[in-house]
This record gives C-alpha cells, structure tokens and sequence, in this order.
C-alpha cells in the first residue's frame, strides 16, 4: 500500500499516536507541527490523505482547510476537540470530508480514514461509462465530472459520492439514516450534522436558488429526494 497521509498537529502525543496506528495499516505518514510547514508539506508532495488539527500555532486548521481548497480535493479529516462544535461546522462547511473528536480511539481513527479514501478512489475510478442528467445538471460518471450547464463544478469525494446516490435513486424518498450508512459508512448513523452540512454544500454548489433547489429537495419528516423531471415540471406547473 502506498497511500500517503499527512497529520497535521501541533500535540506530539496526537502525533505519535497517529503514526504508530495508521502505520500498523500500512499506510505511509509524515507529519508537519503547524499550519504553515503543513501548507508547505502538501505543496510540495501531496499526499493522498490530510488529517488536520484545527487548534494549531501560525495557521490554524480552519485557514488551512480553506487555503487547501484553494488549489486541491485532497480529502481532508479535522481533529477537533469536544468544545469546537462550532469550528468543526465551519470546517465541514467550507469542504473537509470528515472529522474526528479528540479524544479518539485507534478503532474509529483507523475507520474513518479507511471510509474517506474509498469514497475518494471511488471518485477517482468512476464506476461505468453512462452520463446522468437532472435538467442543467450533468454528471459524467466515466470521468466523475460534474457540469451545471457550461461550467464544471468541484466537489469533493464525499460531496460527488452523495450526489451519485441521489442520482441512482431519482424519485425515491431517502431518509438521512440511509444517506448516511450509504456516503459515509454503518458507523455514522447518527451523524446528522456532517449530512446537514454536505447537502447544503452540494445546494450552494448545485442550484440557481439554494433555498428553492430543484435537484435535492427536503421532504420535511421523511428525508431527501431528487425528484424525477416529470414531478419537478407538475410542481412548477402548479405554483
């Protein structure tokens, strides 16, 4: 296995624990003890994986996150602590893959960075050769391209993992327990937050009017759908 992982933390116990555990996985690890060497480090060799500290020293994991995505989709995961309820919102918001909270396990550790670099070679790979379409919305699945209109939008592995679901289930009601256990995996079944953030994400990304979209939609009590063009035209033929 040659998967690269960044650890970005400023803690040298987080460090070492990182390190002995993924390394036992057979992944490759390097570290950097601040925002700036992180920032450094990718740029110079990017590596497959960042697992990113948001209390840090110079720059912290929150302005890194957006310098990141200034110039990479590399999946990122965000340590935070208990209290950064809030940071952690604002992290997901502007596109880390996932987080984990200190303290952790080695078990959940282990498991959600094996759950974010499937989505990601998932993404990588594509899975067929067919196009999807949703009115101005455009996926090519062979090269995991997605297209509103004439432009084509960036989203991550997890945003691009989501969409798909919804496109092979159009018309269907799809509960958030399901969205979950399908994008992100059987052990993020209470995860509300991380799928609250990532559709809204995926509606700023994806609709002329995020607050009136047309290709995932809230069916308040049930779940999220995006309905089939017939329905959206009788919706819109009856307002």
């Amino acid at each position: 296995m040659n998967t690269r992982i960044l650890v970005v933390d400023d803690e040298p116990l987080y460090v070492h624990l990182l390190k002995v555990n993924l390394e036992q996985e057979g992944y490759q690890i390097s570290s950097a003890s601040d925002g700036v060497e992180a920032l450094e480090a990718i740029t110079r060799n990017m590596p497959d994986l960042v697992i990113l500290d948001i209390m840090m020293p110079k720059l912290d994991g929150i302005t890194v996150m957006q310098r990141i995505r200034q110039f990479s989709n590399v999946p990122v995961i965000l340590l935070t602590a208990l209290g950064e309820e809030q940071d952690r919102v604002k992290g997901l918001n502007i596109g880390a893959d996932d987080y984990v909270v200190k303290p952790f396990s080695a078990t959940e550790l282990v498991a959600r960075v094996r759950a974010v670099l499937r989505r990601s070679q998932e993404q990588s790979e594509g899975t067929n050769s067919r196009a999807f379409s949703h009115g101005d919305l455009q996926i090519d699945i062979a090269k995991a391209e997605v297209w509103k209109g004439d432009h084509q939008v960036y989203l991550s592995a997890t945003e691009y993992k989501l969409l798909i679901h919804f496109a092979r289930n159009v018309g269907k009601v799809l509960s958030a327990e399901e969205l979950l256990q399908t994008t992100w995996g059987p052990g993020y079944k209470e995860e509300k937050e991380i799928l609250w953030v990532s559709i809204a994400r995926l509606r700023q990304k994806l609709e002329d009017n995020p607050h009136e979209p047309v290709h995932i939609v809230t069916r308040t009590g049930m779940g999220y759908q995006m309905p089939s063009l017939d329905e959206t035209k009788n919706q819109n033929g009856n307002q």
